[in-house]
């Protein structure tokens, strides 16, 4: 697809006419790119409008079956709230279907730079073609086929030598194809709540698979390298740990290990601080949120960062779930989706499954607002199944034994009880 305004202008001669004759229809086939000028604030904002949509668009489509009531009803809902054409628009909603080109263009150069963004990219957009293709009375579905050429040029990615040279647009399509759109975890409103001793148990109850891996490799070995030190540490900066507390978990369990404290002062100390915004630029860093994680950096051998369900060889994660007594019809759930390449899907089904609910009824976007949002529901927030008794209190039972068997060798003040956690848990309560 060549991006020319001469070429497009020689396609179409209305594009200098009456504006409303640029989209005659409200679905397209996207087969001509915009050619007008838009802000760059416009360009970040239409994108990440479009990105929530096709996010939205990946949740359903495993959570319901597609075209179905449900999956229809609520599609259809956040079109409309993000004001997208949802049905057959009259000539006034031009603005709509000005949106869905443009912004589609965007996300199709954010997602064209790898074949598994493609494969991403492609599956969302089919998906939602096909629900709006579906709204469409026989009328209108004979009036848009009778509008488009079905006939297509080869993939946007020819295009990105041109764009590349762009200093302005490429930052910000690289950053689109793993954006992070929800909450800033860089603050909570709970630091300098959680104490050292807490972490042990809260890395067991509420703790997302891939910071539960990243603590038991610390635990066992007293060391992460940098890969991991940074995913870990900006995430138990996320849910409350002070810069002093930080140093001093860090510190205590890496003297156990091959390294004594002032080699941890020299060579470690800063890095930890840098993070808290104290050295260098003094940025303070943001957690990291599930697609960054995804996307970037993937762990190599000895590495323990990443997401286990997008980096764990299958049988290796299969085997993992089983240790922590994930049940065979979950584990085969979440096999599923890992196949999918679903994997935030899949985190939202170990969710689920550990806290034995059957929706947890948010996007998990974040390992932080997995944290947030298991305390929430472990302090009251939520209700959990009614048809299953017991099994929690089960699976609570064997995952504290877990947890007291691997530290066994720690001291008696990095163990806690439930009792003791109380009070954070009645703190993610309050609004």
């Amino acid at each position: 697809m060549q991006f020319s305004s001469a070429q497009a202008r020689g396609k179409h001669p209305w594009l200098s006419g009456d504006r409303r004759q640029l989209y005659p229809h409200s679905l397209q086939f996207y087969l001509e790119p915009p050619t007008e000028n838009i802000s760059l604030v416009e360009f970040e904002s239409l994108a990440i409008d479009r990105l929530k949509l096709l996010k939205t668009v990946e949740n359903l489509g495993v959570s319901y079956v597609k075209n179905g009531d449900q999956y229809n009803s609520k599609l259809e809902s956040e079109l409309r709230k993000l004001k997208f054409p949802y049905k057959a628009l009259t000539d006034d909603d031009y603005e709509a279907r000005r949106k869905d080109h443009i912004s589609h263009f965007i996300l199709r150069l954010a997602y064209c730079q790898s074949e598994e963004l493609r494969r991403w990219f492609l599956q969302q957009e089919m998906d939602l073609f096909r629900y709006r293709f579906s709204q469409l009375t026989d009328s209108l579905m004979q009036k848009f086929m009778e509008h488009v050429d079905l006939s297509f040029e080869a993939l946007t990615a020819r295009s990105l030598p041109s764009i590349q040279s762009d200093e302005r647009l490429q930052p910000l399509l690289n950053h689109l194809s793993h954006s992070y759109v929800g909450p800033d975890y860089s603050v909570q409103k709970n630091t300098g709540k959680i104490s050292l001793e807490q972490i042990d148990a809260l890395s067991v109850k509420s703790f997302p698979l891939c910071m539960r891996q990243l603590h038991k490799a610390l635990r066992d070995n007293h060391h992460l390298r940098h890969g991991g030190r940074m995913q870990y540490g900006l995430f138990l900066k996320g849910i409350g740990l002070t810069l002093e507390q930080a140093l001093e978990f860090w510190k205590k369990e890496f003297i156990r290990g091959k390294v004594d404290a002032d080699k941890f002062d020299k060579g470690y100390a800063y890095s930890i601080r840098h993070n808290y915004g104290k050295e260098g630029k003094r940025t303070d860093y943001t957690p990291y949120s599930c697609m960054k994680i995804i996307m970037s950096n993937p762990p190599s051998q000895g590495d323990y960062h990443g997401c286990p369900f997008r980096h764990s060889d299958p049988e290796l994660l299969k085997q993992k779930l089983q240790s922590y007594k994930i049940p065979p019809s979950g584990i085969t759930q979440i096999l599923e989706l890992v196949k999918g390449m679903h994997y935030q899907l899949a985190c939202q089904k170990y969710f689920e499954l550990t806290h034995d609910v059957d929706d947890i009824g948010f996007s998990l976007n974040h390992p932080n607002q997995y944290f947030t949002e298991s305390q929430r529901l472990l302090s009251g927030g939520r209700e959990p199944k009614k048809e299953v008794i017991n099994s929690g209190n089960t699976q609570q039972r064997n995952n504290s034994q877990e947890s007291m068997n691997s530290n066994s060798t720690l001291t008696s003040s990095n163990t806690t009880t439930d009792a003791e956690l109380e009070g954070l848990e009645a703190y993610f309560t309050e609004d």
